[in-house]
């Protein structure tokens, strides 16, 4: 904590929105694969994508394995994983410029 709190604010701010935004990927994409299940209207796969470009890619990758969804689709698991590798070559950028 006392890291965290270490901080500038822009970094805080930051940092909070990134968490954040990993927990809705993560539910995004519960909710989409009950969505399937249920034969309900479901979550585009543009949403889906939008949330993991923004930031959100982690919980994007950690629900699709968590849920088992879209797992067979190697090319969405490959493209995310890029996503993930320039949201962290990004944040680690902007963390080692103090």
């Amino acid at each position: 904590m006392q890291w965290f709190l270490s901080l500038g604010l822009i970094k805080q701010l930051f940092l909070t929105y990134i968490i954040a935004i990993n927990i809705i990927a993560f539910f995004f994409f519960g909710l989409d694969k009950l969505k399937s299940q249920l034969h309900s209207r479901r979550v585009s796969e543009k949403g889906l994508w939008f949330v993991a470009l923004i930031g959100g890619s982690a919980g994007a990758l950690l629900g699709m394995h968590f849920f088992r969804h879209k797992t067979k689709k190697t090319s969405f698991q490959i493209r995310l994983a890029l996503i993930l590798l320039l949201q962290i070559v990004i944040i680690l950028s902007l963390f080692k410029q103090n």
